[in-house]
């Protein structure tokens, strides 16, 4: 009886601390504007692609994004997306690409998690291949911030929670990195994870 009293007060417990830091105020972390991103990136050349229209910019709710084309010699170009949430607590959470991409008639052929190592520690990011018609694109995308890099939707939700309960942080932010693939998909997700490796570590600056 003593031992079910206990964990009924425990639970009570940390249901109050919960629910007192995640309704209370947000404390994001200090970062730079994603614009400052550098254009080069080690051997990767970039341009801004086109600004997204202001009904995308209320859909997806994001507060700060880039979108860019990054391209080394040889390769086609990669077509870079990151957005950054200050908060997610107000229904302005982060649009999967799996929900998205099949609304602009993007069918998934093959989706799978990967890990990239990065300095003596591994991220596990989404490798998807999708098709409209005849075109085939590659892509790459995970959810990155509060220290993490994290593939799954619901873990990033599940620690999302967590970070709100304890630190009264709930920013966060989303990469994606999509390829034209024209004949060899495992060639376009090889050269969209050598330029991944060389963007990931550099984020942490701008999603803290």
């Amino acid at each position: 009886m003593v031992i079910r009293t206990g964990i009924a007060v425990t639970m009570i417990v940390a249901c109050g601390l919960y629910t007192r830091g995640a309704t209370g105020p947000e404390h994001p972390a200090p970062r730079t504007a994603l614009a400052r991103l550098p254009l080069n990136i080690e051997q990767w050349r970039g341009v801004d692609a086109r600004t997204l229209e202001d009904d995308v910019l209320t859909e997806l709710g994001v507060d700060d994004y880039i979108n860019r084309h990054y391209a080394r010699a040889g390769d086609a170009p990669v077509s870079a997306y990151v957005g950054y949430y200050a908060s997610q607590r107000q229904g302005d959470t982060i649009h999967s690409p799996q929900n998205c991409l099949p609304g602009a008639g993007w069918r998934p052929v093959h989706t799978e998690q990967v890990g990239i190592a990065l300095d003596g520690r591994t991220g596990t990011v989404n490798r998807i291949l999708i098709q409209k018609g005849l075109e085939r694109q590659a892509v790459l995308y995970w959810y990155q911030g509060r220290g993490r890099v994290i593939a799954s939707e619901y873990v990033n939700k599940g620690w999302l929670m967590l970070d709100a309960a304890r630190f009264g942080r709930t920013d966060g932010g989303l990469v994606r990195l999509i390829m034209p693939v024209k004949t060899d998909p495992d060639g376009a997700f090889t050269t969209l994870t050598a330029f991944g490796r060389s963007l990931m570590p550099r984020l942490w600056s701008y999603l803290p």
